[in-house]
C-alpha cells in the first residue's frame, strides 16, 4: 500500500518536474528513449502538428526495457511513430545512448553527421523527467534553445497508463535525486529546489522508494 503522504509527496515531485514550456516549432524533436512508448506517441503528435520537420529517437536498452524492447528503445519508438503516420524518412535513430547525457551528446553528433542545422530542439521526455532532461540538455548543448515537452496528463493518469505506481514513484525519486546531485559533477545545470520539494523527496526515500537512486557520490 502507498500512503496518502507518499502520494502527496509524489505529486509535489511530479509538479516540480513540469517545466511549463509553451510548445512551438523547432528545428528538430528529440524523443528520449525509456520504457514508456508514450514518448514516441507525443513526439509523433508534435510532428503531425508541424512542431518539428525531423525526429531523432535516442536510446539503447536498460534493465527496464531489455525484455519489452529487445531491438532497442529508439528502434521501438521509430516503429511506433511510423505506425502513427510519421514518414520513415523524417526519423533518425540513435541506438547507443544508455543515459540522458548520452541521449543528448549522441543525438547532437548524429545531427552534425547529417549536417542538419539546429537552433532549437523540442525535447520530448516522460512527464516526470522534463526538468531533469532540460537541465542535462542545457549543460551539454548550450548553443541551442531547448523547449521541454511531454504527454499532458496528471500523475494519476500516468500511473494508470503504466500500471505500476511504485515504479513511477521510484522513478520520480530517482529523477529528483539527480537534479540535486548531478550539477556539482558537471552533468546538468543547477536547478533551484524549493524546501518543500526537497522535504517530499527525503520522505519518499525514507519510505523506501529507492530502486532508481544512484550513489550520492558519483565517480
Amino acid at each position: 500500500m502507498i500512503s496518502d503522504q507518499a502520494w502527496a509527496d509524489a505529486q509535489r515531485l511530479w509538479d516540480f518536474q513540469q517545466m511549463g514550456h509553451e510548445v512551438r516549432p523547432c528545428s528538430v524533436a528529440i524523443g528520449l528513449g525509456s520504457h514508456d512508448l508514450g514518448v514516441a506517441d507525443t513526439t509523433a503528435d508534435l510532428y503531425h502538428r508541424g512542431m518539428a520537420p525531423l525526429i531523432v529517437f535516442t536510446g539503447a536498452t536498460s534493465r527496464t526495457t531489455r525484455d519489452r524492447m529487445p531491438r532497442g528503445e529508439a528502434e521501438h519508438y521509430r516503429e511506433r511513430a511510423v505506425e502513427l503516420g510519421v514518414p520513415a524518412e523524417a526519423i533518425l535513430v540513435e541506438p547507443h545512448a544508455r543515459n540522458t547525457g548520452e541521449n543528448i551528446r549522441f543525438s547532437r553528433a548524429l545531427l552534425e553527421e547529417h549536417r542538419i542545422p539546429v537552433s532549437s530542439v523540442l525535447l520530448v521526455s516522460k512527464p516526470y523527467e522534463e526538468r531533469r532532461a532540460y537541465a542535462t540538455a542545457c549543460k551539454l548543448w548550450p548553443e541551442v534553445e531547448w523547449v521541454s515537452a511531454s504527454a499532458r496528463m496528471s500523475l494519476t493518469e500516468y500511473v494508470d497508463s503504466i500500471q505500476d505506481a511504485r515504479l513511477v514513484i521510484d522513478m520520480l525519486v530517482g529523477a529528483q535525486q539527480r537534479l540535486m546531485i548531478y550539477p556539482e559533477h558537471g552533468f546538468m545545470t543547477e536547478q533551484h529546489v524549493p524546501d518543500n520539494v526537497a522535504a517530499a523527496y527525503q520522505r519518499l526515500r525514507e519510505a523506501g522508494f529507492t530502486s532508481r537512486i544512484v550513489p550520492d557520490v558519483v565517480a
